[in-house]
Formats: C-alpha cells, sequence, structure tokens
C-alpha cells in the first residue's frame, strides 16, 4: 500500500502554486496524496514567514502536527517554503519531531526528501531561490473553475519593509509560452477563471524580453477557448502603463477587477518604505482607472503603524481611504522584521497605536463595502457557483468583484453545478454578502 501524504498549503497564492506542484511530484512518486489529512502517514506543510503572524500560525500547525507524530498518529513531518528558508537554523533545533526541510529553491525535490526522511534520514534542501521558475506540472486544488496561474517569482522591488527578496530570489518571469501552455491545459480541465498572480505582475516581461508585457499575455489569455475571466492580482500602481488599462477596458474576459498595493499614501511613508512614486501619482491613477474602466472595483492592501507615521500621516490616509472609496481593501498592522530596513528604522508607533489605528481603517472600509453592496441591489450578475454555504443551505458563488478568500460572495437560492456560471438579480444583503434570485 502506498504511503499517504498529506499537504498543508499556507500563505498566499503563489505558495499555493508551489503546494501544488509539490503534490504532483509526489503523486508522480507513487506515494497517495488523496484523503484526509487525518489518514496520512506524512505531512508537508508549506509555510509562510513574511510576517509575524503568518509565521505565529506556521509554528501553530507545526507543533500540533509534532503531537500528532508524539501519539504515534503520524510518522513523519517535513516544513517546506518560507519559514524553512527563513530559520533554517533554527527550525530542526527548536522542534525536534521536524524530519526535513524544503527551502523555497527546492520544491522540486519534495520526493527524494520524503524518501530519505522515510529512510529515517533528517533530510535539508536549499537550492538556489534565484534560479529559473520550475515548470513542474500541479494537482489543482482549488475551484471548481477557477485556478491561480502564477507567471513569475521572486521581486526586485526591495520595500524596506519586506523580506521576501531574502526568500524568492529576485524577479523572473515564465516564458510566455509556457503560461499559455499551462493556461490551455487548465481550461481543457474545465477552468474557467484565471487569477493572475506574481509577487509584482506588473513588471512581467521587463527581465525577459526587455519590456512589460503583461499586456500582451492578458490579451492572449483571452483568446483561449474555455477561458471566461482573467482576474489580475498584485498589479504595483507605478508600473501600470496605459497599454494595460486600455486591455484591461478592452477585453472582455478580463473581469474590471484590479488588485494594487499601496500600503500607504503619505509622501514621507512611502518614501521611508522605499515604495516608488507619490501619494498624488497614486490618487491619480486611481482617478484614471475610474475613468477608463467603467465599472472597476479596486483591491488594496495597507499598513498602519508604519515607521514614521503619526498622526497626521494617519489621518492623511484615514482621509484618503474616504475619498478614493475603494471596494477591497486589507487592512495590516505592521510587523517590524529581521532583516529588513524598517525594523532598524527609528519611530516606530507603539503595537497598540498602530492596532487602533488598524481598527480605525477597518471601520471606514466596512462602510465603503457596504455603500458597494447596496449599490449592488437589483443588479443581474454573472455569478461562477462554487458550492453550497452550509449555515443557509443556499448555493454560493463570486462576481466580478470578489477574489477568492479575501472578498464576499454571492448567495442564491438554487441549484446549480460547482464550476458553472449562473446569472443572479441581487435582491440583498446577508451578512456581509449579497443575495439573489437566479435568472433563467
Amino acid at each position: 500500500m502506498p504511503l499517504k501524504v498529506g499537504m498543508v498549503s499556507l500563505g498566499c497564492a503563489k505558495n499555493m502554486v508551489n503546494s501544488e506542484q509539490m503534490l504532483q511530484k509526489l503523486k508522480d512518486a507513487g506515494y497517495d496524496i488523496s484523503g484526509p489529512l487525518s489518514e496520512a502517514d506524512a505531512i508537508v506543510i508549506n509555510t509562510c514567514g513574511f510576517i509575524e503572524s503568518a509565521k505565529a500560525e506556521a509554528i501553530e500547525n507545526i507543533l500540533e502536527f509534532a503531537e500528532l507524530k508524539k501519539e504515534g498518529k503520524l510518522k513523519k513531518i517535513i516544513v517546506a517554503g518560507c519559514l524553512s528558508e527563513r530559520y533554517k537554523g533554527e527550525i530542526l533545533l527548536e522542534i525536534p519531531e521536524v524530519d526535513g526541510l524544503v527551502g523555497c529553491g527546492s520544491f522540486d525535490e519534495i520526493a527524494e526528501v520524503l524518501s530519505g526522511v522515510m529512510e529515517g534520514e533528517k533530510v535539508c534542501r536549499f537550492g538556489d531561490i534565484n534560479a529559473p521558475v520550475s515548470e513542474t506540472e500541479r494537482v489543482v486544488t482549488s475551484g471548481p473553475g477557477w485556478a491561480y496561474l502564477r507567471i513569475a517569482e521572486g521581486c526586485d522591488n526591495r520595500c524596506a519593509y519586506c523580506v521576501i527578496p531574502n526568500l524568492r530570489g529576485r524577479f523572473r518571469s515564465r516564458p510566455m509560452e509556457n503560461i499559455l501552455a499551462e493556461a490551455r491545459s487548465l481550461a481543457e480541465i474545465g477552468v474557467k477563471e484565471l487569477i493572475v498572480v506574481a509577487q509584482d505582475t506588473t513588471r512581467y516581461g521587463t527581465d525577459l524580453y526587455g519590456e512589460r508585457k503583461l499586456s500582451e499575455l492578458v490579451r492572449r489569455l483571452c483568446a483561449i477557448e474555455g477561458i471566461k475571466w482573467v482576474r489580475l492580482h498584485y498589479l504595483y500602481p507605478d508600473e501600470i502603463d496605459d497599454e494595460l488599462i486600455d486591455a484591461v477596458a478592452a477585453e472582455e474576459k478580463v473581469v474590471k477587477y484590479l488588485d494594487i498595493p499601496i500600503q500607504h499614501i503619505n509622501d514621507k511613508i512611502l518614501k521611508r518604505m522605499n515604495r516608488r512614486g507619490s501619494g498624488e501619482e497614486i490618487r491619480r491613477l486611481f482617478k484614471k482607472l475610474r475613468e477608463r474602466i467603467p465599472g472597476v472595483v479596486l483591491r488594496t492592501s495597507i499598513i498602519t503603524g508604519l515607521p514614521g507615521e503619526g498622526e497626521a500621516e494617519f489621518e492623511e490616509l484615514a482621509n484618503f481611504l474616504r475619498e478614493a472609496k475603494i471596494e477591497r481593501g486589507g487592512i495590516f498592522t505592521y510587523s517590524p522584521e529581521e532583516g529588513t530596513k524598517a525594523a532598524e528604522m527609528p519611530d516606530i508607533p507603539p503595537r497598540e497605536v498602530a492596532e487602533r489605528r488598524a481598527e480605525l481603517l477597518t471601520d471606514i472600509q466596512s462602510r465603503i463595502i457596504d455603500e458597494f453592496n447596496e449599490s449592488m441591489i437589483g443588479k443581474v450578475l454573472k455569478v461562477l457557483a462554487e458550492g453550497v454555504d452550509i449555515e443557509t443551505g443556499w448555493m454560493y458563488g463570486r462576481s466580478f468583484a470578489d477574489s477568492p478568500d479575501v472578498d464576499g460572495r454571492v448567495l442564491f437560492d438554487c441549484e446549480a453545478e460547482p464550476g458553472e456560471f449562473v446569472k443572479v438579480r441581487v435582491t440583498g444583503v446577508l451578512g456581509g454578502d449579497l443575495a439573489g434570485e437566479v435568472e433563467v
């Protein structure tokens, strides 16, 4: 009987793609990757090590499985990903129940690592994090009906608060033909929505082709039969050009939803963060996007409590959110991370101040979302059906305005096949989600 292996994938969408690639490698090696985690003989935990909360979640998961191993309910534990890359010297020492470590440059070696630990070895693999992006196939675990499409790896931006370049390496684009081939393969298995991801999608192609190629890639993705939606994530504001805006506006398959992390709006804070561009340039960009892409839904991420953020800088940020009415926003409290320039800066606001500011911004954002939801009542939305809501018994899915796991849902009282599109007339709001009736 083949060894049963479970996978726990933590952190971002890019990490999920790596988890899916590891599952493919394990499957190809003859391991059984099906079934619940409780039945697994070995567990692979693909971790995030970006900020304190992500590290805490990863460690909590590792310790939980360490207890199962002590109880004889689990044979082996392998820790992979960013936490391994960042703390390769500490994990085995602090948590001896861990049998193997896999860094961000060695995901493709997971089967060999598992083979080694099953033979009683402590195996650590840390390959080159600047190597070309792996083109390993993957077991798609998202959906139904959607999948992430990773177009690049690593980052060259060197934001002062961010440790990602140290873990994921320099920015490397995948060849466009490889991306398109993967997209066609995803379409063949029923994927209808491609969610385009990278640490910085707007920089795509600059290293391989000497110029930005995201707009061309988007148009070619839209030409693939079977693909109905293309959603763009992680667009850096200073890299969004007119050609990309034209592609988003013109291509019907590109959902009018753009994820543009800005982190802050105050010029002094942006400069200390080593972010390119100014607050005024961000304001002009958002105004241009609203004008040129009618009905566009914007998503961003905001950090409170950055070094140098006083009451005046925070108030500017709060006022910007009120005025810009960004429909989707993630609010985060600054986490000083060792190895980053920001962690060594003076004037870091006290944690309780940063948390209070995050709460205030969350309140502002909640009111904006409520206003947006109210504006949707009476409209007919194209919804990608995903499953059944346990509490209501209704089906749920996502509209153009909703990305998986980070945004809301659309509930409807009608059976639909997960992974298929339905038209829903919105009649109200239920627990923060839109609710409506299917139109035949």
